[in-house]
Formats: C-alpha cells, structure tokens, sequence
C-alpha cells in the first residue's frame, strides 16, 4: 500500500516529467502592410543571448506550419541544436504561393508581402532581443523568389541568403500588376537579360540605397523541371552586378562540394552559386552549408 506522501511524490515526479519543450507558436505582430502575412515562431528551449533570427519562407501549396514539419527544412533541428530563433511567415494567398510580381511587393515600402516579413523581422529584434547583424533569410522555391525580392526590398534588415531554387528579383513581375501571379516566361527560363539590366532591377526596388547589402547563396537543380534551370544563371548574373563582380568567372570553383555532383562556385565574398546535377525541383534545404554560409 502506498502512503499519501509516497502518492504526492509519484505524482510530482511524473508532473515534472511531462514537458512541452518548444513549439512553433502563431503570434500577433505589428503591421502596417497591406498584405496580412501571418507569423509563426519557433524559439528553441534553449535561447542563445541576443540570438541571430534565420526567416525561413516556405513554397507554394505550404504553411508555416507544414513547412516546420517537413523533413527536408531542417531549421528548426538547427534552431534546437544552436540557440537561434526562426521566424515563418504563411503566406496568405490562394495556393499559398508568394506575390513576387505585383508592384506592393516588388518595392519598398509597397505594402506587398515583403513589407509584411520586414515588419515580422523589425518585431523579432525588438521582442526576442535579436542581433540585428545576424538576420538571415532563405526560402525554396516560392519562398526563395521572395527571399531574392526581400535581398533586394529590405538590404538594410538581412546580413545573408541562402535560397533554392527561385528566380532573379523582378523575374516574375506582372505586367498587369497581378498579386501573386503566375510568370510562365519567368518559370520556364526565357526572362533573360544581362547583368547590368538584372542589377538594376534589384537597385530599383529601394532607390537611393547605397549601404550594406546580404551576401547571397544561390542553389538550383539541373534537373528541375518547374523552375527552369536557366533561371539560376539570371539570378548570379543580378546579384554579381549588384556586388560589381563578374557574373562568368568565378574567382573559386569546388566540385562534389557540399554533395557529390554538386559544384560551388564563388564569385567574390558575396556571391556563391550552388548546381547540383541532376537534382530536381526544388533542391533539399543542406542545413550545414545553410548556417556556414550564414556563420552561425
């Protein structure tokens, strides 16, 4: 027979067994965007102080929420491990793809969904005491084409990228101003320009700015057939301009690097592209590669 002080303590021991640990958690936000993209959370038990914030921006037919559980975006097992906070915004449109061709989106200060995820990262330094030099973003597929429109909308917020699998910034602007349109010229690789008029369009989406800007990692898969390859040659051609480097001649080349059958190139400090052969649509997230190019 069990005494009540032996009973009290069972059931204190298996209370304090039963803990919840982290969870990605809904929370409102200051916003004075036209688009209402909600916010999602995950803050991991174990906060490093004044922690990097990582934006992780998920791809059409996804949410926030089935993003986190995929297994193939590993951020929160690196949000776990290292003490960073990441932030999922849910993008509120139909198919849930993201505007990345209406003129709200492809400015500053538009009121699109870039204006909304600024306003979730200005609310995550202030709420979590984030370090405003350790914002980063990234993003597949639809998620990475936002990720290029908020390197080019909000330069002054984020510290680096690292995208899969997305078009240049600007590539999939409707000439209609559709909100969330699809651009089949833009998917299927026959937007081209050159360096100089990709350059310029990211420019244009914050005119004036000449301060720092996130250093850019660009992955893409030979073999993908939604997001035409092409498009990872218009993406380096945008971003090398920006950076005043050469968009043909990499200054580094490592082959089978992170993955066999997959080649990095550098070009410069700022610019890294990343094809991996063979690899279709879109390129699984390589949570190491990720946060090294982060340095986090």
């Amino acid at each position: 027979m069990h005494t009540p002080t032996l009973l009290a303590g069972l059931l204190a021991a298996a209370t304090s067994s039963v803990v919840m640990g982290a969870q990605l958690t809904k929370v409102d936000y200051p916003n004075n965007a036209t688009s209402k993209v909600a916010m999602w959370v995950y803050v991991p038990d174990k906060v490093l102080p004044n922690p990097p914030l990582v934006v992780v921006i998920h791809s059409c037919q996804s949410t926030a929420e089935t993003y986190s559980r995929n297994a193939k975006i590993p951020w929160k097992a690196g949000s776990d491990k290292k003490g960073y906070i990441t932030i999922w915004p849910s993008s509120p449109h139909s198919g849930t793809c993201w505007d990345v061709s209406s003129k709200a989106s492809l400015k500053r200060g538009g009121g699109g969904d870039s204006q909304a995820i600024s306003n979730m990262i200005l609310y995550g330094i202030d709420k979590y005491k984030a370090d405003p030099t350790k914002v980063f973003v990234t993003g597949g597929s639809s998620g990475a084409m936002m990720s290029n429109v908020m390197a080019a909308t909000y330069p002054d917020l984020i510290a680096a990228v690292s995208l899969y699998s997305g078009v240049a910034a600007g590539c999939f602007v409707s000439s209609s101003g559709g909100v969330d349109a699809w651009n089949n010229s833009c998917s299927g690789g026959s937007s081209r320009a050159t360096p100089e008029a990709w350059g310029a369009v990211a420019r244009n989406m914050f005119p004036g700015y000449d301060g720092p800007r996130p250093r850019m990692q660009i992955w893409h898969g030979s073999a993908d057939g939604t997001i035409a390859p092409q498009n990872y040659q218009e993406e380096i051609k945008q971003w090398t301009n920006v950076f005043g480097v050469s968009s043909t001649t990499p200054t580094s080349s490592l082959k089978n690097y992170p993955e066999r059958n997959y080649q990095t190139d550098n070009y410069g400090d700022h610019v890294q592209g990343i094809y991996a052969t063979g690899v279709g649509h879109s390129v699984p997230s390589n949570l190491t590669a990720s946060e090294a190019w982060f340095g986090i």
